[in-house]
């Protein structure tokens, strides 16, 4: 009996292990990746039931320096990968303050998508975002779901643009973004929106969210990755992984005296 279960839950860790992975880099670059490594072993595998020594022992030895290659290349897919999984993040004082900045950000952005009005939304992390605040409408009004939602009505003179959040505030809207010319992750169904969020977290640090007025899915940028098609379970496990621990104070360094007495 054992022997006929052990395969079958192999078979099947293995495809839940499958489906997640390919969940998470759906619509990514890393789909590229792994197509690529899905080709490679199943003509490994060939070359391996043929019985080629020769052609055996150069994939064998190719695919040592390929994942090398891969490790570098993928560098930016694979550390927002361990990020969501990972304890990193800003800022809030409180677990329960940001509970309900995030209830109230999840509520406005879903609200919109089932409504199918655009919305772009940064929020802030480390880097800071001053030099693109600075050049629209400052508001510098505390977090509302009711005035994110009337900041992206369509009757609003601000409605284009970005909305600029630092911790639970509204720094500013109508706010423009940097493009990105990335045609790897940028589809035809995709617009300005996602152009100007993709390009914002190529040169910062800041996580953006945007409202498909064409289709009402929600998509999060990050780190120079696009994920379109964001459920609302993992619209908030993103936040929280990224949101809601404390940053460690930057070590001050040494000045020459403390130095020597620590010899």
């Amino acid at each position: 009996m054992l022997q006929i279960l052990t395969p079958l839950i192999e078979v099947g860790v293995i495809a839940i292990f499958l489906y997640y992975l390919f969940n998470f880099f759906w619509n990514t670059r890393t789909m590229d990746l792994l197509w690529g490594v899905g080709a490679f072993l199943i003509f490994y595998a060939i070359v391996r039931w043929l019985q080629l020594p020769v052609l055996h022992a150069m994939l064998y030895y190719l695919g040592n320096v390929a994942v090398l290659a891969l490790i570098v290349i993928f560098q930016p897919e694979l550390r927002l990968a361990l990020a969501k999984l990972s304890v990193k993040g800003k800022k809030f004082q409180e677990i329960t303050e940001f509970d309900k900045f995030l209830d109230g950000l999840a509520h406005s952005t879903y609200r919109l998508a089932e409504r199918k009005i655009g919305a772009l939304i940064v929020i802030e992390h480390q880097d800071s975002l001053d030099e693109y605040a600075k050049k629209s409408v400052l508001l510098n009004a505390e977090f509302s779901s009711e005035l994110l939602e009337s900041i992206f009505s369509t009757h609003t003179p601000i409605h284009d643009g970005a909305v600029v959040i630092r911790e639970n505030t509204i720094l500013s809207a109508a706010t423009i973004l940097p493009l990105s010319d990335d045609t790897t992750q940028l589809s035809k169904s995709m617009g300005t929106r996602h152009r100007a969020a993709l390009g914002l977290s190529q040169v910062s640090d800041a996580l953006i969210i945007v409202v498909s007025e064409e289709t009402g899915r929600v998509s999060i940028a990050r780190e120079g990755i696009i994920t379109r098609g964001i459920k609302l379970d993992r619209f908030k496990g993103i936040l929280r992984s990224i949101f809601t621990h404390p940053k460690s104070a930057p070590v001050a360094p040494l000045k020459l005296t403390e130095w020597l007495r620590t010899w």
